[in-house]
C-alpha cells in the first residue's frame, strides 16, 4: 500500500509548548503530527525564510525551554 503524502493532514501549532522543554515539544509535535520534522533553533539564530509544509522549528533559549509558539512552516 502506497502512502499518499498530506502535508496538512495533523496539527499545525502548538501553542501548548510555549515554556516546555525542548525535549518534550520535539516528541509532542511529531507524534502529533507525523508529516512533519521538528527542528530545534537557538533564539538568535538567523535562519533561511522559505516556507516548508514539513518543517516546525522549535525556538529555544540556552536552558532549552521553548521561547515562541512550534508552527509549521
Amino acid at each position: 500500500m502506497i502512502q499518499s503524502f498530506v502535508p496538512f493532514a495533523g496539527k499545525s501549532s502548538w501553542p501548548e509548548l510555549l515554556g516546555a522543554q525542548a525535549r518534550v515539544a520535539i516528541v509532542t509535535v511529531e507524534t502529533q503530527n507525523p508529516n512533519v520534522d521538528a527542528q530545534v533553533v537557538l533564539e538568535g539564530t538567523v535562519v533561511t525564510g522559505e516556507f516548508s509544509c514539513t518543517r516546525v522549528r522549535v525556538w529555544i533559549d540556552r536552558n532549552r525551554i521553548v521561547t515562541r509558539v512550534p508552527i509549521i512552516g
